[in-house]
């Protein structure tokens, strides 16, 4: 238990709805519930609800449920509770307010789940986990998130920690010896164990891309000529005249970003200035900032009305491009002899297709080992992974030397590494960055 002051916050949205949750947390959690509700509170009250008025300074401020959960099996590991009240602006802002007023202070970004972490409900995996659940876009991603709050992830960090963790050990305890008095078995062990330890750190970072194309949204860039269909088929994709069209060559002439979902991706779909020389300033900026965009892009949708156009693709990197013939409803069978993707942006035909050849890259972007975890690195933990692997690699190559004081200190460095990203070794600049991105009631 962390003994900190009891914290209060709203723990859902503000605005016009049929309920809303008033949250506390904190030693004098249930003392508060008592001032509030009139009603004594114990931990025999767990896990009940109750119907009761919500009062303060002898006023009647709504009414509601009262929920109790106590130390140490909540949420935060605390007493905790909760007031259901009715929801819109003003009754569930009394309340808040009431609770203030008896004892409570406000709470900061992330300071219930940071109360979890500290007193040993949540890891800080779990703890990444809660947010990214929150921000989910898709099913696929809340999926992805749900998988690391039950704690896909805990097990092998935990366990790549006490292997790394006994290496290390091993390694210190070395040096109590004479080189020549250490059998050939323990050299060969160590180096079997460290190279164990490497393979198992590659498996972990091969799932951080599918991760970061979840959490932040796969970058889809369309390019293409002028006129090549790029603004058409953003609006047929997002199903709304979200760009202006038109037949005027450089009309696009800045990118414009919208969010999408595309077979349980997220998607971030640019449409981009169309790729040609000009001597107009403004068009020659846009199609400057164009491909750039394409070289950060995920996947490239390569447009054309003719197969002409293709000779884009050359530019790109081949395995993030997707040649897409546009325009086909104002064409014959016989003119249209392109064999690749064709769609139409005012008919609808081929879109589905094209959904699903994006999926299918996203799919092959993100391709997995068959050893790896199930649930995805997060960025934190892809430097604290990518600062232990460089470790051990250092501390392997000392071993071929041998020298073991070094191979001492880089094994230690790659277990701090770790305890790091499990949150067994932490500072407060890590903590604030973290729950920082939490709202306030979370």
């Amino acid at each position: 238990m962390i003994g900190q002051d009891t914290i209060a916050a709203l723990a859902t949205p503000r605005g016009r709805g049929g309920v809303a949750v008033v949250r506390v947390s904190g030693a004098d959690a249930f003392l508060i519930a008592e001032k509030i509700t009139g009603r004594a509170v114990s931990k025999g009250d767990a896990g009940r609800f109750f119907h009761v008025n919500f009062s303060y300074d002898g006023k009647i401020l709504d009414d509601g449920l009262l929920l109790v959960f106590s130390s140490p099996r909540s949420y935060t590991g605390e007493n905790v509770v909760e007031f259901q009240t009715h929801g819109g602006e003003i009754a569930p802002r009394r309340v808040l307010e009431a609770t203030l007023a008896s004892g409570a202070r406000l709470a900061r970004r992330g300071e219930f789940t940071q109360r979890a972490f500290l007193n040993g409900r949540l890891d800080l995996s779990q703890a990444e986990a809660v947010i990214d659940l929150i921000d989910a876009r898709t099913q696929r991603s809340a999926d992805e998130a749900v998988g690391r709050l039950k704690g896909a992830l805990v097990r092998p960090f935990e366990n790549l920690y006490d292997e790394a963790l006994d290496v290390s050990s091993r390694i210190e305890h070395a040096l109590d010896f004479d080189e020549s008095e250490l059998p050939d078995e323990f050299h060969k062990k160590l180096n079997f164990d460290l190279n164990s330890i490497l393979s198992k750190i590659s498996s972990l970072l091969s799932t951080a891309r599918e991760g970061k194309l979840l959490r932040e949204g796969a970058l889809v860039v369309l390019a293409g000529k002028p006129n090549a269909g790029k603004s058409s088929l953003m609006n047929a994709l997002l199903g709304e005249n979200r760009v202006i069209v038109s037949d005027i060559p450089g009309t696009t002439r800045d990118s414009i970003e919208e969010m999408l979902e595309i077979k349980g991706w997220p998607v971030r779909l640019l449409d981009t200035a169309g790729l040609r020389d000009t001597s107009d300033t403004i068009e020659a900026e846009g199609v400057e900032r164009s491909e750039k965009l394409i070289s950060q892009a995920d996947i490239v949708l390569v447009l054309s009305e003719d197969e002409n156009g293709f000779e884009l693709a050359s530019n790109f990197d081949g395995t993030k491009v997707i040649c897409v013939q546009t325009k086909i409803d104002l064409h014959s069978g016989d003119v249209n002899t392109y064999e690749g993707i064709k769609i139409s942006s005012v008919s609808g035909e081929g879109l589905e297709s094209l959904k699903n050849h994006i999926a299918e890259k996203l799919e092959a972007l993100s391709s997995k080992e068959e050893e790896s975890s199930g649930a995805d690195v997060t960025t934190r933990q892809v430097e604290c992974l990518g600062e232990a692997f460089n470790a051990f690699t250092d501390a392997l190559n000392a071993l071929e030397i041998p020298e073991y004081v070094i191979a001492a200190n880089e094994t230690a460095n790659g277990v701090r590494a770790i305890g790091r990203l499990l949150g067994k070794v932490y500072s407060e600049d890590l903590l604030d960055a973290l729950f920082s991105r939490f709202c306030i009631g979370k």
